[in-house]
């Protein structure tokens, strides 16, 4: 099976589950986009999995039920799609629900995409905007609807271009003097980015997701001046622990993008463990039935345990 073939199944594997109900869904401002799903933790400690009612033989129908763990960690899922309005939250909504049952909860963001052209990737600055208010709305709406998370522990993955929006939340400390998202200091215990996008400049060489780096800064012309508020390459070091896993064989998000981003983070002084999948491409990593899932989840877990 040749590369593009192979990254065609890997996609409708991914794509094939059943979207997983949220226990609560929640807003975070007055657009439509403006949402956050909630997974309650499932019964057993955390990175044990357990399986819940919906997934047992035979009771496909019966609703989730909450494990009533106390201050779970919070894994908070950017999902991806190039930044563009045909991809939302629900394609990862099988992921979020995997990670619940391995004793995390878990908030799915949703933030606005797409733009003023047919296919455009990203909205400057709306979809930057989503994701600061976002987390910074997170801990009173999740002390509210879900009770089970400890907001203070907080740990950031995205997938392709949400990655890339993972890296950059995690990186709001060092976004320019004078930033509407700047924040005085770290604010989530860690990220780990999956596929991520995390530097716009290789990503723009590569052409990756047909441009779809340069459409999220406004163009060719806007690219340079908006790339040292946006482009996670540019932001550090962080100083939070980040985690990168990355499918070797993905052809969406070349491997060379994140290598990339480890390098300049090497240079700036900060360490990024980065993990590479054999034999996976770009779709396997948010694709429960598949090994390569299970190594995110034990990477989050792993974050988790150092902190």
């Amino acid at each position: 099976m040749n590369a593009v073939a192979r990254d065609a199944a890997e996609q409708a594997s991914a794509f094939s589950h059943p979207r997983a109900r949220p226990d609560a869904t929640v807003s975070y401002g007055p657009h439509p986009d403006q949402l956050v799903d909630l997974y309650a933790p499932r019964t057993g400690p955390l990175g044990d999995p357990a399986t819940a009612p919906s997934e047992r033989p035979g009771t496909g129908k019966e609703p989730l039920t909450v494990s009533g763990m106390e201050g779970a960690p919070l894994v908070v899922v950017l999902h991806g799609g190039a930044w563009r309005a045909a991809y939302d939250r629900w394609h990862v909504s099988p992921f979020a629900a995997f990670l619940a049952r391995r004793g995390l909860a878990v908030a799915s963001v949703e933030y606005r995409r797409g733009g003023a052209a047919a296919g455009a990737a990203g909205r400057w600055p709306e979809t930057f905007d989503d994701v600061a208010a976002a987390l910074d709305a997170l801990p009173a709406l999740v002390a509210d609807a879900l009770p089970e998370a400890d907001p203070g522990r907080v740990v950031l993955t995205g997938h392709s271009a949400g990655g890339h929006l993972a890296l950059w939340a995690a990186a709001r400390h060092a976004l320019p003097p004078g930033s509407p998202w700047r924040l005085p200091g770290p604010s989530v215990a860690g990220v780990v980015a999956l596929a991520p996008i995390a530097d716009l400049v290789r990503a723009r060489e590569l052409s990756v997701c047909s441009d779809a780096a340069l459409q999220l800064l406004g163009g060719p012309d806007r690219f340079e001046e908006r790339r040292a508020s946006a482009d996670p390459a540019t932001l550090l070091p962080t100083g939070v622990p980040t985690t990168i896993v990355h499918g070797r064989d993905d052809v969406v998000v070349p491997a060379e993008v994140t290598a990339s981003y480890a390098r300049s983070a090497a240079r700036a002084g900060q360490t990024v463990r980065l993990t590479l999948v054999e034999d996976a491409g770009h779709f396997p990593l948010i694709d429960p039935a598949v090994d390569a899932c299970a190594l995110v989840a034990g990477e989050v877990t792993r974050l988790l345990a150092r902190t």
